[in-house]
């Protein structure tokens, strides 16, 4: 699924497209930054409630090129600096974590424990 199909399933603010012509497959849901880095994240959509700049650092380190900020969180100008840097696309949602796992699942992605 590409971003545009992702974004149509909840409607989110994209605040920066990363511009990788990614086919996310997989969705991980986490405010612990130490459980994404215990997984594979590739083609992996992260989202999370977690609005800091470790979330940028560990999507980078984690390969991850999406993530999605839940629960009405606002990413500040340095967080969309790295981004951008990285090439990671950030996307703001006022749903919570639960409502966009599932509406992702529904989608079509797959938990990354899978």
């Amino acid at each position: 699924m590409n971003l545009q199909q992702l974004n149509l399933l909840f409607n989110g603010t994209i605040l920066m497209d990363g511009h990788i012509s990614s086919d996310y497959t997989k969705a991980f849901a986490s405010d612990l930054m130490s459980d994404v880095l215990r997984y594979r994240m590739e083609n992996t959509v992260l989202i999370t409630g977690l609005c800091t700049i470790q979330v940028l650092r560990t999507a980078e380190m984690s390969n991850i090129t999406c993530i999605i900020f839940a629960r009405g969180k606002r990413v500040t100008p340095d967080m969309l600096a790295l981004a951008k840097e990285h090439h990671i696309t950030i996307i703001e949602s006022e749903l919570t974590l639960f409502e966009l796992s599932g509406r992702l699942y529904q989608g079509g992605l797959k938990p990354v424990c899978q």
